[in-house]
């Protein structure tokens, strides 16, 4: 069976993606900043749980040592935060930028380009980064969510870019969209994590070569730019 890693996943998307995938004869790699803290994901058939910190250079280069040769068909990039949603204009810091950039846009680029040998070691060869309908400057209509919706418009950005640099290697870079699903991060408002992974896990079974590029929703539809 294909190999997936999913970081973080100790909660959450992440982890229904492990349990999903796990449960149907993946093997899966999940991470999180404390492994032993991660006690339903240690519990999963045919899972491996390591430690990642997504936003630390260190950790990623430790990551890649201990998966030396290890391949990989699938990456999901699914290590993400969101501060200060309702914030008014005036009241986004230069600090919560940075903070959230570092983790949503900067740490799924750094852990793709550093698990690449691994990605190219598998078969399905798959990269795959999550985005959200607030990456959409076609679809914003209604503003607030500033510096969420930068750090995922930089994300589709660079992994689109990433997906013409890798398709001649047959990599396919993809973006996949959750919607709003009812986790901690939502204040458990939305649809149910395991309607949402559901139909993740179909697109990204589904994926070829052909889908480099695209963002995809969890119910297969494409998400406007």
């Amino acid at each position: 069976m294909p190999t997936l890693l999913i970081s973080g996943s100790n909660r959450g998307i992440g982890l229904e993606l492990a349990r999903q995938f796990s449960h149907d004869g993946w093997t899966v790699i999940g991470t999180a900043r404390n492994p032993e803290a991660a006690a339903e994901l240690q519990g999963f058939p045919n899972t491996s749980v390591l430690p990642l910190e997504a936003t630390s250079a260190a950790s990623i280069a430790d990551l890649v040592k201990t998966l030396k040769g290890q391949p990989i068909d699938v990456l999901i990039a699914n290590a993400g935060i969101a501060i200060n949603l309702e914030a008014e204009p005036a009241e986004v810091t230069r600090a919560d930028f940075l903070t959230v950039l570092r983790t949503n846009t900067i740490g799924p680029f750094a852990l793709a380009t550093a698990l690449k040998p691994n990605i190219l070691a598998g078969e399905r060869k798959i990269a795959l980064a999550m985005s959200s309908l607030m990456s959409s400057i076609t679809a914003n209509d209604w503003a607030t969510q500033y510096t969420y919706r930068a750090s995922k418009t930089a994300l589709n950005a660079s992994w689109r870019a990433l997906a013409q640099e890798w398709r001649p290697e047959g990599i396919t870079c993809g973006l996949i969209r959750p919607g709003m699903v009812a986790t901690e991060m939502t204040q458990y408002r939305g649809i149910a994590v395991e309607t949402s992974v559901a139909g993740l896990k179909s697109v990204v079974e589904r994926m070829t070569l052909a889908d480099a590029g695209r963002i995809i929703g969890y119910d297969g539809t494409d998400v406007p730019w």
